[in-house]
């Protein structure tokens, strides 16, 4: 683990430990004993796996810096280099992390908490540190080095720790650049509105920029389209590749068992359940076709996701 990130830890705890305590005099702050304890499984579980995996991470990222294609050097001009290429690549990773479905099984376990407090920016994934490298191999290819990547990395997550919180609301003129609690909550919502929107880390120009940005206006309903029903860390973590793996079996065909992969959570061959963006037309009053071939006409389907969207 990152010695950044190891330093932090004991601030997020003591961090947590005071906002749960806030939850006697504030009715706006909700904290729930197995949904925080199931939080801090999932991240003592990622730092371990991160942990473990870094012998193979770490040389690789050596030996494509090795290979650069770019000579960036290490000064100031290098490292504001690389803490925007961080946060533009954390961008479309985790946009692509609710785009794509094999991504998504790794991603989901983030959102599956029905309560927005500290404790849940712990809820990390047990498969994401395996998935990351697909976007953030490339950066020392380009020049940056190694160090760099992690180091721009982890002041990312740092930051984001105190986004998942309700105690802040709005942050004016700071809105406007910045990612905040507010936007994160959209975010995290289940809303049909607020689904895969605001996908920055430190920056929310990228969403502005791509069309993904969305404000906080309705209150924010946490959690998945459809909710786990339980606070086991290894199914919360492992829910969504059972899924996948089934919905791939049961395939008639190779052609749609990677489509399953690859397509957004919700895709289905026969439009029988609903993307993200299907749910989003279908409540704007747009009509949409169903895949080629369809069985089922897309008006009858169920709103549904073959995952839990």
């Amino acid at each position: 683990m990152d010695h950044l990130i190891a330093y932090a830890v004991p601030v997020f705890l003591t961090l947590i430990a005071l906002e749960a305590a806030a939850t006697l005099w504030s009715p706006r702050l909700r904290y729930e004993r197995r949904d925080t304890f199931a939080s801090l499984a999932m991240g003592v579980g990622n730092v371990l796996i991160t942990v473990a995996i870094a012998g193979a991470k770490i040389p690789a990222l050596y030996w494509l810096y090795d290979h650069r294609l770019v000579e960036l050097g290490t000064g100031l001009g290098a490292w504001v280099i690389a803490f925007v290429a961080d946060d533009f690549t954390y961008y479309w990773f985790h946009r692509a992390s609710h785009e794509v479905r094999f991504l998504w099984a790794a991603h989901i376990n983030h959102h599956s908490s029905e309560h927005y407090n500290l404790s849940t920016a712990l809820r990390q994934s047990w498969t994401t540190p395996f998935t990351t490298f697909l976007f953030y191999g490339p950066l020392p290819l380009l020049g940056i080095h190694p160090i760099m990547v992690l180091t721009a990395s982890s002041v990312s997550l740092i930051y984001q720790f105190w986004i998942h919180t309700e105690a802040i609301e709005h942050l004016g003129w700071f809105e406007r650049i910045f990612n905040t609690p507010s936007h994160h909550r959209v975010h995290h919502g289940s809303n049909v509105a607020y689904l895969d929107r605001n996908h920055g880390g430190i920056l929310i120009i990228w969403d502005r920029l791509f069309g993904t940005f969305t404000p906080e206006l309705a209150r924010v309903r946490y959690g998945l389209t459809t909710n786990l029903t339980t606070f086991n860390p290894v199914r919360i973590a492992f829910h969504e590749w059972a899924a996948l793996w089934r919905d791939m079996a049961q395939a008639s065909d190779w052609p749609t068992r990677l489509a399953y992969f690859f397509c957004p959570p919700g895709w289905s061959p026969d439009g029988s359940t609903l993307t993200s963006a299907q749910r989003r037309a279908r409540a704007a009053g747009v009509a949409t076709a169903p895949p080629p071939g369809a069985s089922l006409p897309l008006a009858n389907s169920v709103v549904a996701g073959a995952s839990t969207r």
